[in-house]
């Protein structure tokens, strides 16, 4: 199975730090390093060599525009740049340095998630359509079809079931599957989730496939058989 994506943080604030290791690894599922100065940025990079670095401006040893930099010379690996300071000419120059994404103090850590999720999505875009065990997804045209029959999904069931395609075998937890299908970042409970993928389950079966192709992961979530 694939590992998951690791995060390299560089944040000098314990408190922020360990708020945005918290969310990233119970809900989105990433690993995550961290470290606090900006002198030790460039030495963690290329030891962990992470799949996105989340990086303060304001950092004791280097700065974050010049660990940008230094980045930018030897990876084009994504970088999300999160700070303090609003203006614009800070926002400029972050991008025009080669960062990917820009958030500001003070953040929603599941918007942080997001962005962190969006950035890894462009950056390894997933094929246009996926195909697994009889199970075709594409995403360009929102469908999804079994063994050759077309799936009637409601948006909801087909963003889950992408998700769960995305990584066959890999369990995801009911956090994780919230944060992919409700962009909006609305609060839901665990047992929405289940509901969705009951019927899910229900269309799967309709079609042919068997009602086990999605798997519960007892205290755990769900996962897609593979």
């Amino acid at each position: 199975m694939k590992a998951p994506p690791t995060i390299l943080i560089v944040e000098d604030e314990a408190k922020i730090a360990s708020l945005l290791r918290d969310y990233l690894e119970k809900t989105g599922g990433y690993r995550t390093h961290w470290v606090a100065r900006g002198d030790e940025a460039l030495d963690a990079f290329r030891d962990v060599s992470p799949d996105l670095v989340l990086l303060d401006l304001m950092l004791p040893g280097l700065g974050g525009l010049e660990v940008c930099k230094a980045i930018r010379l030897e990876s084009q690996v994504p970088v999300i740049m999160v700070t303090a300071l609003v203006e614009e000419i800070d926002r400029l120059l972050g991008l025009e340095l080669g960062a990917d994404d820009y958030i500001c103090k003070p953040f929603s850590p599941r918007e942080v998630v997001a962005r962190v999720k969006a950035v890894l999505r462009r950056a390894n875009p997933l094929p246009q359509s996926a195909q697994f065990s009889g199970l075709q997804i594409d995403e360009d045209s929102h469908q999804a079809s079994i063994n050759g029959k077309q799936l009637k999904l409601s948006p909801v069931e087909f963003a889950l079931l992408s998700r769960l395609a995305a990584q066959p075998g890999r369990v995801f937890s009911r956090d994780q599957l919230m944060s992919s299908i409700y962009s909006d970042y609305r609060i839901v409970s665990d047992r929405t989730v289940d509901t969705h993928v009951k019927n899910l389950r229900r269309k799967l079966e309709e079609s042919g496939a068997g009602n086990d192709l999605i798997e519960s992961v007892y205290g755990v979530g769900y996962r897609l058989a593979n």
